[in-house]
């Protein structure tokens, strides 16, 4: 695809939470828990009007699903604060000091003054239903392989309450998360390839590292937003997989360029979209479908609706495996209804052609009409098909602006539409910050290594290849493999920082809870590689058994790792020499590596390369010259 005449453009957000002692209008600490919840608090959120007079569009969305919301919260783990029964504490210096820094980072512009303001969010992620964000800087960059990227500004806020499972209308959301410290990062819309965003994305994520942030599963967080010239903005909300993010660009491009295609076709039939929601219970009274049975029985309706010039564009591919119907349901789905029919996939689901054509007549429809049906009680079935013409109506205008989830197969489904500057407005219960200049100055005096130069550092100092030194900062395992370095002082370098580099990569692939070996373990390990107890060969094997809880000392015992003694080894060297007599006369000291070859897998790894290598030479030599 020929992307500049696309005319795409992306932008890059990035939340990273902080590694602070407490939340950022709480004194409670900043860690999750499985434990059972000690108290239940029950709440509805409604939307209400900003400064300005308006709602915003995607609240207003939200108070449509009439959902309501349960807290899970604990005596000691969360307080009053996150409750909303308390007033927020003093802002978290600590969490703005590392803002400040990361901002100094990024080559941006600090404010004199930090301001909270609330964003108003009524997704159930906030008890009082807003979150309190403020900015920190702006005007920064980024430098990537593709390029400068603008870093438009950077906001300290808090996270969101930790979304547990959502039945029978109520959502279920867990307080342990709310208020832990996070900083936003907006880059500008001047990302312009696919494989470029991952690059911004993980360049950002160093930068990140080389601060106090916390580490592991969710703990960062990447929106992607995406725009074509005759498209629409969309947000992608949840981007994991970094590896991912240039297929979810491609296939979001896609999906834009498949909408307009409907859009052009649309217009040439001169569709249209009409209001009116249609009652056909009577029509499938006697049907044989299972779900038009069971919401019959449950005292439900089916109801429908009729769209003008439609047939065949519904089942249209618009992303790998997902159609302009999958659109459409899932605005259904908001509204808490299982699912919808369309005519492009009817008969089908025990629904009869009869029963179409039955629809078809029902609401005078024409050739080239579609319909699309929902089954359940009459509110969620009514708003569903509501949801369904607005989401028809922008078909006729191309893409819609949305808020949409990223999946593990790199598709999207829609979540929301996109938020509008009507949801923010001033905090005031919490007094303004000073950011004084002087202050700021001590900030820039003493930054961290940024991962560039760390990289650039090991290797030089360690002696490194450039592809172990890139693996450990990659993998925010340079800091391990220096402190072992200072713990372990007579070791090759190489033993460690390929450990780190590759076997935990492998470990944690095949599923071993790598996350009980940790350093003091590795200066264990190779501890007994210093004072020549074990080859450095076995450290793997002692790696992977740490993962189990198996101490090194248990590991080297019950693999017999204990490294061989000279006489030992030049005992057993001896014995495949003797045994070895017409490969030698046959080849003299060509046989040099075949020998190598059998005595390193006679002695597996229990003996020194170089101590081995040196007595079948020192041998093989004395019986050539004697023959």
């Amino acid at each position: 695809m020929d992307y500049e005449k696309l005319g795409l453009k992306m932008g890059l957000e990035v939340h990273q939470q902080l590694d602070t002692n407490q939340k950022l209008f709480s004194p409670c600490k900043c860690q999750l828990t499985d434990k059972k919840p000690e108290l239940k608090i029950i709440r509805k959120l409604r939307p209400t009007q900003s400064e300005l007079g308006k709602i915003d569009r995607a609240a207003f969305e939200e108070s449509r699903r009439k959902l309501q919301f349960i807290y899970e919260s604990y005596d000691y783990d969360t307080c009053l604060v996150e409750a909303d029964e308390e007033p927020p504490h003093p802002l978290n210096l600590e969490a703005l000091d590392v803002s400040l820094v990361i901002s100094t980072l990024l080559n941006m512009q600090v404010v004199d003054e930090f301001h909270t303001m609330r964003k108003q969010v009524i997704d159930g992620s906030n008890t009082g239903g807003f979150q309190r964000t403020g900015l920190v800087a702006t005007d920064g960059y980024v430098d990537t392989p593709h390029g400068i990227v603008a870093i438009e500004n950077l906001c300290l806020e808090e996270d969101a309450a930790r979304r547990i499972g959502e039945k029978k209308g109520r959502a279920i959301f867990r307080l342990d998360r709310l208020g832990i410290p996070l900083v936003e990062i907006t880059t500008d819309p001047s990302i312009k390839k696919p494989e470029q965003v991952k690059d911004v994305a993980y360049q950002l994520g160093q930068i990140l590292r080389s601060t106090r942030v916390k580490r592991g599963l969710g703990t960062i967080r990447q929106d992607l937003n995406i725009s074509l010239s005759e498209g629409a903005r969309v947000e992608i909300k949840g981007v994991q997989d970094l590896d991912l993010m240039p297929t979810m660009v491609e296939n979001e491009v896609k999906r834009q360029i498949n909408l307009l295609e409907i859009k052009d076709e649309l217009k040439k039939r001169n569709a249209q979209v009409y209001d009116e929601i249609y009652d056909v219970s009577e029509i499938f009274q006697k049907s044989e479908s299972k779900i038009i049975e069971r919401a019959l029985s449950q005292k439900g309706v089916i109801m429908a609706v009729k769209l003008v010039g439609f047939i065949g564009l519904i089942g249209r591919e618009i992303q790998p495996g997902r159609r302009l119907g999958t659109e459409l349901a899932g605005y259904a789905k908001k509204m808490g209804v299982s699912g919808i029919f369309h005519t492009d996939e009817l008969p089908s689901y025990g629904i009869s052609q009869e029963e179409v054509e039955a629809v078809l007549k029902f609401m005078d429809a024409s050739e080239g009409d579609a319909f699309i049906l929902v089954a359940d009680q009459e509110e969620k079935a009514r708003n569903a098909l509501i949801e369904v013409q607005r989401r028809a109506k922008t078909a006729l205008r191309g893409v819609p602006e949305e808020t949409r989830k990223a999946l593990d197969d790199g598709n999207t489904e829609y979540l929301r539409p996109l938020p509008t500057a009507s949801r923010m407005y001033v905090e005031t219960d919490i007094p303004t910050t000073r950011i004084p200049r002087e202050y700021l100055e001590e900030i820039k005096s003493n930054l961290p290594e940024l991962p560039d130069a760390k990289k650039k550092r090991i290797m030089e100092t360690y002696n490194l290849t450039d592809d172990i030194a890139t693996s450990l900062v990659k993998q925010d395992r340079a800091g391990d493999f220096e402190k072992i370095m200072e713990e372990v002082k007579d070791i090759n370098p190489v033993v460690p920082a390929s450990n780190l580099a590759y076997t935990f990569k492998e470990l944690r692939r095949e599923g071993c809870d790598i996350g009980k070996v940790d350093v003091d373990v590795l200066i264990e390990i190779y501890s007994y590689v210093e004072d020549d107890t074990i080859p450095a060969q076995s450290t793997p094997t002692i790696i992977r058994d740490a993962c189990t809880g198996i101490t090194p000392a248990e590991s080297i015992k019950k693999h017999g790792l204990k490294k061989l003694g000279e006489e030992e080894v030049e005992g057993i060297i001896d014995d495949l020499i003797s045994s070895s007599e017409t490969l030698i006369t046959e080849r003299g000291m060509a046989a040099m590596g075949s020998l190598m070859g059998l005595a390193m897998k006679e002695l597996k790894g229990k003996a020194d390369g170089k101590l081995v290598n040196r007595l079948i030479k020192e041998k093989l030599i004395k019986l050539v010259d004697e023959r």
